[in-house]
């Protein structure tokens, strides 16, 4: 009997001993154990978008926010505070660590439950890569023979790297670069030896350990990873002592840190016209010509000048209520039209603004909308609509250019034009905005008040063939070929018209508008902005129409948009039935467009035009511009070969093209002829 015993004992032990080779060779012949998710290590990575000075405006990520750090980026501290914390003999072990499986098995007899556990790095990168969380032995198996194919796969390094750049570290940030700039807005090499011990002390438990949350756990928890270094004498006692009583700043920010998102979405689109697809995946960075800054200067601006024209029309609404009720009592039906009360929806009224340099067409400042939460279309690169008289200084320009002057007199009448439409017989009565004519007026009052009529047979004068002969020089796309054009009814963006509007503001050069100035991918450049650039006019001629420009905003249409101590140049474009409000101007360096209007094309309320609505906007923007910027350029140049000479009581410029007339016959200015 204790024969059959003593071999039935043998037997179990045998069995015993046999039994895990048995098991490890039937779970490595009963799966295929692909490491090349691993081996072949490419994970989403997160692009970013910068402005022109390299501060961060937006991540862009698909489902994980990730940056990815090469080995060579990760300071030599947080290797060793990893290790020392999670996986001390990681740079001898296999893969898997003998001595620790059977301390934790040990450990588990006697408690009757797992309350330690063994793996590796190396277990642990397998396990969030290839394979569940789930508590089974069969996955403990398989975790174990994975890391042994990785080790013999990739050397110590390279598992590091993919252990860093894997790892989840809590509040949406996947690898410790990530976690560097999310927790601490730092890149890892300007990490203190506290905050790297808060990074590698993360993935145990994220949700526990993770400072937006728990911050003295967080710190309890980054302590003991700086006394096991300590134990280890991987630091002296000095930094041990400083580390342990540092409480470093913590930044509880969104994953994105979108601060400009009409720059976003824009970026995206200019990705998809360059045929690029993986913007949320591809890891770019992203530069672009935008300064933050003003980017909050535009948007400020824009707003305001929203709140203020709500505020005047309901003043105009109610002042047309008690001149109703006064017209009313006194029954005159003459006035009947007058005092028709307009119907306006202001939910539809909405602005855009574009601002460029405009010596480079680096765009500075681009605002779609008054509230991105409310609309996200951007009306600045997408809205195409008509600039009105915005456009008439293309016109002059011509005019100017073909030896036209600043005191060259124009005539200020109606005229009927016919035309057929279907093959049936049009006229066409254009008329000032002012309902009046003032016979004859000069170029530069003509465009300062924006006369219609003056511009029309200044068209008439130029002839409309040489005149689009002669526009052709600014690209401007879908221009009429009939007499409207003086009107300005082609369609344009604010964008559009403001890198047209360099050719006056860079001095006769026009400049393509850029809003990325360069592309990197894995520290590679593969996109860089190419400066496109043409002539327009000459510097005399665009500076003729700089000084026009110039009076426009001192005492014509533009007078809302005057800052003091700064120069400004601009035009005022409102449409026909107050549809579209512009305001299109110029600094000596910086070029800007200010849009307003009906988001669903009726008309605005019927007093309400570009200077009006435009103006303010375009005021604040710049005064809030001269705050930031107190050094910049506040006066135009004046190029050589610029002649003033005094004609009656306003200074006037020429040039060799453009002459002073011999006889100057100024026109009365009280003048006006009424029919």
């Amino acid at each position: 009997m204790r024969k059959y015993l003593k071999k039935i004992f043998f037997s179990l032990v045998i069995l015993g001993f046999i039994s895990p080779f048995v098991l490890v060779a039937y779970f490595l012949t009963a799966y295929d154990y692909d490491i090349s998710k691993l081996v072949d290590y490419k994970p989403d990575v997160t692009s970013r978008i910068y402005d022109k000075d390299g501060k961060k405006i937006a991540n862009i990520f698909n489902k994980k926010h990730r940056y990815y750090a090469s080995f060579d980026e990760i300071p030599p501290r947080i290797i060793e505070a990893l290790v020392a914390i999670e996986d001390t003999t990681f740079f001898e072990h296999p893969g898997i660590n003998i001595d620790a499986i059977f301390r934790a098995a040990i450990k588990v007899i006697r408690a009757g439950k797992a309350v330690e556990g063994a793996s590796t790095i190396t277990q642990q990168l397998v396990k969030n890569v290839l394979l569940t969380r789930e508590k089974k032995l069969s996955r403990k198996i398989k975790e174990a023979i994975y890391a042994i194919k990785i080790e013999r796969a990739l050397s110590k390094e390279q598992i590091l790297e993919r252990y860093l750049n894997e790892i989840y570290y809590g509040h949406g940030y996947y690898g410790i670069k990530t976690a560097a700039d999310g927790y601490f807005h730092k890149r890892l090499e300007d990490l203190t030896l506290k905050e790297m011990a808060i990074l590698v002390g993360l993935p145990k438990a994220p949700s526990t350990y993770a400072p937006t949350k728990n911050y003295d756990i967080s710190m309890g928890r980054a302590n003991r990873v700086i006394k096991r270094m300590y134990v280890l004498g991987w630091i002296d006692e000095s930094m041990y002592e400083s580390a342990l009583v540092e409480n470093p700043e913590v930044f509880n920010t969104t994953l994105t840190q979108n601060r400009a998102p009409f720059i976003v979405d824009e970026v995206a689109r200019r990705f998809r016209d360059m045929n690029i697809s993986d913007l949320k995946t591809g890891g770019y960075e992203i530069y672009t010509t935008i300064d933050l800054r003003l980017q909050v200067a535009a948007r400020e601006s824009l707003k305001f000048a929203y709140g203020e024209a709500l505020k005047r029309i309901d003043k105009y609404k109610e002042k047309e209520l008690k001149e109703l009720a006064t017209f009313e009592a006194l029954q005159n039906p003459s006035e009947e039209e007058f005092f028709e009360l307009q119907d306006v929806n202001l939910t539809q009224l909405n602005g855009a603004l574009v601002s460029l340099d405009s010596q480079s067409g680096n765009i500075l400042a681009l605002v779609g909308s008054i509230d991105y939460k409310i609309s996200s279309y951007n009306r600045a690169t997408q809205g195409r609509r008509q600039p009105g008289s915005a456009f008439k200084p293309f016109i002059y320009q011509v005019a100017i250019d073909l030896g036209f002057s600043g005191a060259t007199e124009l005539v200020d009448i109606a005229k009927t034009y016919a035309y057929e439409k279907d093959g049936e017989e049009m006229k066409w009565r254009p008329r000032n905005y002012e309902k009046n004519y003032k016979g004859l007026v000069t170029l530069r009052e003509a465009l300062i008040h924006s006369r219609n009529l003056a511009t029309i047979n200044l068209v008439n004068d130029i002839g409309l063939n040489n005149l689009l002969r002669e526009l052709k020089k600014f690209k401007i796309k879908h221009i009429p070929r009939d007499l409207s054009i003086s009107l300005g009814t082609m369609s344009m963006s604010p964008l559009e018209l403001a890198q047209v509007y360099t050719s006056f503001s860079n001095h006769g050069v026009q400049v393509k508008a850029h809003l990325i100035e360069r592309i990197e991918q894995n520290s590679q450049i593969i996109y860089e902005k190419q400066d496109i650039r043409h002539i327009t006019s000459t510097p005399t001629q665009s500076y003729i129409m700089t000084t026009i420009l110039r009076d426009v905003v001192q005492r014509g249409t533009a007078r809302r948009a005057r800052v003091r101590g700064l120069e400004l140049a601009a035009k005022t474009g409102t449409t026909n039935k107050n549809i579209d409000a512009w305001l299109a101007g110029y600094s000596p360096t910086i070029t800007t467009v200010v849009w307003f209007g009906n988001d669903d094309n009726t008309p605005m309320y019927k007093r309400e035009t570009g200077g009006k609505v435009a103006g303010p906007a375009f005021r604040l923007f710049y005064q809030k511009t001269l705050k930031l910027y107190p050094q910049i350029k506040r006066e135009f140049d004046v190029p050589e070969g610029i002649t003033q000479v005094r004609v009656g009581k306003r200074m006037e410029y020429f040039s060799d093209i453009s002459r002073p007339p011999r006889v100057e016959q100024i026109s009365d200015p009280q003048e006006e002829l009424l029919w």
